[in-house]
C-alpha cells in the first residue's frame, strides 16, 4: 500500500462538465463530432458512436467543452449516475456527464479503471433524491480515490485490464460480423427471394415465378405456402417465478430469464438471470435445445414488447442449472425444428418495422404483447422445407460460435471484474494477473509483452 495514495479527483487533471447546444441554432448538429449523453451506450470502455453529433460551427460555439481524444466521461446524474467511458475521438458531452482530462502524470486508462472500481463511491456522494442523483463538478472534484503512484506501474494495471476488455471487444466484433452474415443470406433467399434455384442462381433474378398473393399482397415465389404464424408453433411454455430460496416443494434450482436478460442472451447487454426455486412438477416448463424466449410483458415506453431470444446447445451451456423463463416472458417450441432461424430472423423483421405495436395492450401503464391474439392471425410466407434446412445447416455453427464468443466473454468479464479491485488496491501483482490471463487466453495469446 505505500505505492498508492489518496489523490482528489482534480489532482488528476482537468474536469470539464459538457454543454448542449441551443435547439434554436439547429446548424450547430451536425455529423463532425460526437455529442455524448447519458443515453448513449457507456457499457463499451471506448465509445466511438453516439445517437447525435455536432457541426464543425457548433464545436467552435464550445471549444472550452471539448474532449481531447483519451479522456474519461462519467455520467452524473439519473439512473446512469457512475457510468464511464473514455472517447475514441474528440467529442463534446452534455452537462449531465462531468470529464476528466488527466495531465501527464496519469496514463488515462488507469484513471478510466480507477473510476470503474469507484463507482459505488460517486454513486454514495450524489445529492438529491434517490430517484435523481446529482453529482455537481465541485463535488466530483473534491472526491477522494486511491491511486498508484509511479507511472509504470499505473500503465502496466491499465494494460492488464485494457487485454481483458480488447479481448472481449473481439469477440463482440466477431460476433456482429457473423451474425451480419447469417441475416445477409435470410434476407437474400427469404426477403429477396433470390435463393438458389435448381441451377444454383438467384430465383427471383433469374426468371423464376412469382405469384401474387392476396393475402399478403404482395408476390411471392410460386408453390410457396402462407400460414399463421401459430402454424408454425407446436406448443408453449408459460413462465414461472418460483421463490428465492428453496422451502417446502420449492427445490429445483433453476435460472430464470427475464426481459432484460434477452438482450444479454443475444450478445447485446448482460446476462444476470437470478437464481430461483421451482417446484418438481413444474420441470416441464424448464426450457430446452430450440425453444424460443418472446418478452410479452413490461416493454418500456420506448421499446415494443416482443423481444426474442433461442436456445441452443451452446447457450444451455453459458448456465450452470436448469433455465426457465419468467412470467412476463414466454417460451415457444416450435413443431419443425429446422425451422429455428426463421422463425428468429422473421419476428425480428417483424420486431424492427413496428409490426407488433399494433398488437400490445396495457394493465396498470405496463405493456403487454397479445400474443395469442398476434400469431394466430398474422400471416406470412412459409417456405418450403429443404430451402429451411438448408438456412438452418447455415445458421446453426454461426449461432453456435456466437454463443461460444459470448460464454467466453462470460468468463473474461467475471476475470476482469474480480481482478479490479484486487490490482487496484494492491492484493493482486500486475505478474500474476498476467499468469491469470494467460490462462484464460488462447494459446497463441501472450499478455504482458
Amino acid at each position: 500500500m505505500s505505492n498508492i495514495s489518496r489523490v482528489k479527483i482534480s489532482a488528476l487533471g482537468k474536469t470539464i462538465t459538457g454543454k448542449t447546444p441551443s435547439s434554436n441554432n439547429p446548424e450547430d448538429f451536425g455529423s463532425d463530432y460526437m455529442f455524448v449523453t447519458p443515453s448513449d451506450s457507456f457499457d463499451k470502455k471506448m465509445m466511438n458512436l453516439t445517437e447525435r453529433y455536432l457541426s464543425e460551427e457548433g464545436v467552435q460555439k464550445l471549444s472550452s467543452k471539448l474532449l481531447p481524444p483519451n479522456s474519461i466521461m462519467v455520467t452524473c446524474i439519473g439512473s446512469a449516475m457512475g457510468k464511464v467511458s473514455m472517447n475514441e475521438t474528440s467529442c463534446v458531452t452534455n452537462q449531465q456527464i462531468n470529464s476528466i482530462v488527466p495531465n501527464n502524470n496519469f496514463d488515462p486508462h488507469y484513471i478510466y479503471y480507477t473510476i470503474k472500481n469507484n463507482y459505488k463511491v460517486l454513486r454514495n456522494a450524489a445529492t438529491g433524491s434517490t430517484a435523481v442523483p446529482l453529482l455537481n463538478k465541485t463535488d466530483f472534484d473534491i472526491l477522494e480515490l486511491l491511486i498508484h503512484k509511479d507511472l509504470p506501474t499505473q500503465k502496466s494495471i491499465a494494460k492488464v485490464l485494457s487485454d481483458l476488455d480488447a479481448k472481449i471487444e473481439l469477440n463482440n466484433k466477431i460476433n456482429r460480423e457473423l451474425e451480419a452474415m447469417a441475416k445477409t443470406l435470410y434476407d437474400y433467399w427469404f426477403v429477396q427471394f433470390d435463393f438458389p434455384n435448381a441451377d444454383g442462381k438467384p430465383y427471383k433474378s433469374s426468371g423464376g415465378k412469382m405469384v401474387y398473393n392476396a393475402e399478403l399482397k404482395r408476390e411471392i415465389p410460386e408453390g410457396w405456402e402462407v400460414k399463421t404464424i401459430s402454424k408454425w408453433i407446436k406448443k408453449d411454455k408459460s413462465g414461472d417465478w418460483g421463490k428465492e430460496e428453496a422451502e417446502g416443494n420449492y427445490q429445483l434450482e433453476v435460472s430464470c430469464i427475464r426481459g432484460a436478460d434477452l438482450n444479454g442472451l443475444n450478445g447485446n447487454g448482460e446476462l444476470k438471470a437470478p437464481t430461483r426455486f421451482i417446484l418438481e412438477k413444474n420441470s416441464n416448463k424448464l426450457l430446452e435445445n430450440h425453444d424460443l424466449i418472446v418478452e410479452i410483458s413490461g416493454g418500456s415506453p420506448t421499446q415494443s414488447t416482443g423481444r426474442l431470444a433461442f436456445i441452443t446447445e451452446e447457450t444451455l451451456e453459458r448456465f450452470t442449472t436448469p433455465i426457465i423463463c419468467s412470467n412476463f416472458c414466454k417460451a415457444l417450441t416450435l413443431k419443425d425444428e429446422t425451422y429455428l432461424f426463421n422463425f428468429v430472423y422473421q419476428w425480428n423483421r417483424l420486431y424492427d418495422n413496428g409490426s407488433l405495436f399494433g398488437w400490445e395492450g396495457k394493465t396498470s401503464g405496463i405493456k403487454n404483447l397479445l400474443f395469442e391474439s398476434f400469431v394466430t392471425n398474422h400471416k406470412e410466407v412459409y417456405p418450403p422445407s429443404n430451402l429451411a434446412n438448408k438456412f438452418y445447416d447455415f445458421a446453426k455453427p454461426i449461432h453456435g460460435q456466437i454463443q461460444k464468443n459470448l460464454m467466453q466473454n462470460q468468463h473474461l468479464t467475471a476475470l476482469r471484474d474480480w481482478l479490479l479491485p484486487m490490482l487496484m488496491n494492491g492484493q493482486v501483482r500486475v505478474k500474476e494477473a498476467e499468469e491469470r490471463l494467460s490462462m484464460a487466453a488462447e494459446p497463441s495469446v501472450k499478455y504482458g509483452n
